[in-house]
């Protein structure tokens, strides 16, 4: 079995946190998003009976908010509505975060998977601010996703991910041909909420634990 080093999970990335207070650095700005707008186009995409409810096999359209759906569901009736998505994102905006660090692990049936690209892609429903973040996994199977460098505040930062909801794609090709089961490698994929409180996040051990059977 690997042994696994202790890495923090995520680092805020937020005024002297990153540039030195010596240099009076302004603080990373989160990325604006309308929190009331957010919740009202995720129910126009994912609503389809428009009970002002995404639920059920609703969520599936959205591994996004499947995956948080414990977070988001405050009222605990199995569904995700606009007010409750709104106040998701000012949850997120209360963390008072610019970019988090986060890394993970991929495993295929039970193996690390190497020089695998992961693919963090926002919910549209946030809005343009929120981007995506990429990046290829290790010979461990150890992969950290960033933004571009042209979507940080400044270039020679360190990377990280916005705070957000994403569909999650993990892709190997060789050849011209994917490696992988259409179910990660393509839409509507896997999902995921950045956040502090994300159990995987928070803990240090998020994974990704792909197999080859369904």
């Amino acid at each position: 079995m690997r042994k696994l080093i202790s890495i923090p999970c995520f680092a805020l990335l937020t005024g002297c946190a990153i540039l030195g207070c010596s240099r009076g650095p302004a603080r990373v700005q989160q990325p604006t998003i309308d929190a009331a707008a957010s919740g009202a186009r995720a129910l126009e995409a994912y609503d389809t009976n428009r009970d002002g409810t995404i639920a059920g096999g609703e969520l599936d359209a959205s591994p996004a908010l499947k995956s948080a759906l414990e977070r988001l569901d405050a009222n605990h009736d199995g569904g995700v509505s606009a007010d409750e998505i709104a106040a998701r994102v000012n949850a997120w905006k209360a963390m008072r975060t610019g970019l988090a660090s986060i890394r993970c692990h991929l495993t295929l049936d039970g193996k690390p998977l190497s020089g695998a690209t992961v693919t963090l892609e926002p919910e549209p429903f946030l809005g343009d601010h929120v981007k995506r973040a990429t990046a290829q996994s290790n010979q461990f199977g150890d992969v950290a996703p960033t933004v571009a460098d042209a979507d940080k505040p400044d270039s020679s930062l360190p990377g990280g991910v916005h705070f957000g909801l994403y569909t999650v794609t993990i892709s190997k090709q060789a050849g011209g041909k994917e490696l992988l089961p259409a179910r990660y490698a393509a839409k509507p994929g896997l999902g995921l909420e950045v956040s502090y409180d994300e159990p995987g996040i928070r803990d240090n051990n998020l994974a990704f634990k792909l197999t080859t059977a369904e």
